[in-house]
């Protein structure tokens, strides 16, 4: 199999850099959500230690970019609406959440074609957890 062959079949988990990037994402966008006043109502939603989120985050992002299915062997089937249904999630918190992985994406330096993927299933499954008008 020829380099550009291997490189197309790449998951997206391998394309970023595995497990590393991953948890950098994570990292990072919670460190954005808890620090910049833009996110208020988004980490309103969250408890006061983001340690369990994020590394709820990073093991579903790991199986999701084609990883290790960590979330799915700890926890089941994901499930994300149900799971977010407890949470009234408008455009706002929606425009919040994608802006926030947006500059997280950014900050671990993911490339920019993989970003802009990203954000189009990002913003796609953000939308798809909206349960209130506006």
């Amino acid at each position: 199999m020829s380099m550009e062959s291997k490189e197309s079949t790449a998951t997206t988990y391998e394309k970023i850099g595995g497990e590393a990037t991953v948890g950098k994402l994570a990292d990072r966008f919670y460190e954005l959500m808890d620090s910049v006043s833009h996110f208020a109502e988004l980490r309103a939603m969250h408890p006061e230690s983001l340690a369990g989120s994020r590394e709820k985050l990073f093991m579903f992002l790991s199986g999701w970019f084609g990883g290790p299915d960590l979330f799915v062997e700890k926890f089941g089937h994901p499930k994300l609406r149900a799971r977010h249904m407890p949470f009234a999630i408008g455009t706002k918190e929606r425009d919040q959440w994608v802006a926030c992985m947006v500059l997280a994406m950014e900050d671990v330096g993911l490339d920019p074609d993989v970003r802009k993927v990203l954000l189009n299933n990002f913003f796609n499954t953000a939308d798809f957890m909206r349960n209130k008008e506006g």
